[in-house]
């Protein structure tokens, strides 16, 4: 029954956003996501605009292209061994009025990332959504637990009033 309202719920959403270029975004988040997953640098830079921006995961993080390049190679040479994207679902849509108009993409993920020297490996779920102009993601916004993340990589939370 689940699956089934999982099924109704995208296609009502993918459904009432079908536009032209929704196939055609949904294989540029598929590419990003390969290259992503095969630790691809060309390939993630080949999708990003010049003019990209992300923000998140935290509110006020925001990073442009070459700084998000250079997080990639750092992070991928010294802290990931692997990232895999497990049930990974995008639904594309248009916003036609506001601030955010224009063509976009949600990518929903559980995220399974092993970390390298035996520092474990975590699940998340994820969500980032992508604003798509001329064939490349310009904008992204990302959404995922960071305490889950830490909590489960062994770090302990404390509260500084209690100490």
């Amino acid at each position: 029954m689940r699956y089934l309202i999982l099924v109704f719920l995208i296609t009502l959403v993918t459904g009432c956003g079908k536009n032209d270029h929704s196939a055609k975004n949904i294989a540029l988040i598929e590419k990003y996501v390969q290259s992503v997953e095969s630790q691809d640098y060309e390939g993630i830079s080949s999708v990003l605009d010049d003019n990209y921006i992300g923000f998140g995961p935290s509110y006020g993080d925001s990073i442009q292209k070459p700084a998000a390049l250079a997080n990639w190679k750092e992070n991928t040479t010294n802290l990931y061994e692997s990232i895999k994207y497990n049930k990974s679902r995008n639904a594309a849509f248009h916003i036609t009025e506001g601030d955010n108009q224009g063509e976009w993409v949600s990518n929903w993920a559980e995220l399974e990332i092993t970390y390298k020297d035996d520092r474990g490996t975590i699940t998340i779920w994820a969500n980032t959504i992508y604003k798509i102009e001329n064939d490349k993601i310009v904008k992204s916004l990302t959404f995922y637990n960071e305490a889950d993340a830490l909590r489960q990589l062994g770090y302990v939370f404390i509260n500084p009033n209690d100490l």
